[in-house]
């Protein structure tokens, strides 16, 4: 199942004209700031963003701050684009040697700059949400799309949410499908 999820994400990172439709339901839900953030992202994260706003708002979903973080929730991974080869050498280490993988990426005590280029993508993979978390916070979400951004990929943080804790469980079951 996670196979074809990324097999989906390759197809969306080739170049296609996005829907000028969805890019306009997009930009109505974002203040400029946020708009120019989105505009940054690679056409994978692009493409995968809007399809889960589709996705949402299919079923019907019209929460603001849910709607906001869904479009902005990798954000994160403009700090360093994964390359589809990159994409691909962490699903299919996730898959063989999870333990490693989150030891790959976490961050050492010379920052990211010193590390080599195989392992960066694994970083991006581990620290993406706090990174988009941050950019997004700069660019002015609320403090519950913050907190779903940076929450996107943790399930533990369910009872730390509040609140939120539907929205999150709504962005991860979308992030996963879409």
């Amino acid at each position: 199942m996670r196979i074809l999820y990324r097999l989906r994400q390759f197809w969306r990172t080739l170049p296609v004209k996005l829907d000028p439709r969805e890019l306009e339901q997009a930009k109505v839900r974002l203040t400029s700031a946020q708009w120019e953030l989105f505009e940054q992202l690679q056409m994978g994260e692009k493409r995968h963003a809007l399809a889960m706003l589709h996705q949402l708002l299919e079923e019907g979903e019209q929460q603001p701050d849910l709607l906001v973080a869904t479009l902005l929730h990798d954000a994160g991974k403009l700090r360093y684009p994964l390359s589809p080869l990159e994409r691909a050498m962490i699903v299919l280490a996730e898959a063989v040697v999870p333990a490693r993988v989150r030891n790959w990426g976490s961050l050492p005590d010379g920052g990211f700059e010193s590390l080599p280029r195989w392992r960066k993508a694994f970083v991006v993979a581990e620290h993406h949400a706090s990174w988009g978390a941050d950019l997004a916070h700069m660019a002015g979400v609320s403090p519950l799309a913050e907190t779903l951004i940076r929450e996107h990929h943790h399930p533990q943080a369910l009872s730390t949410v509040g609140e939120g804790s539907s929205l999150l469980r709504k962005l991860w079951a979308v992030d996963n499908q879409s």
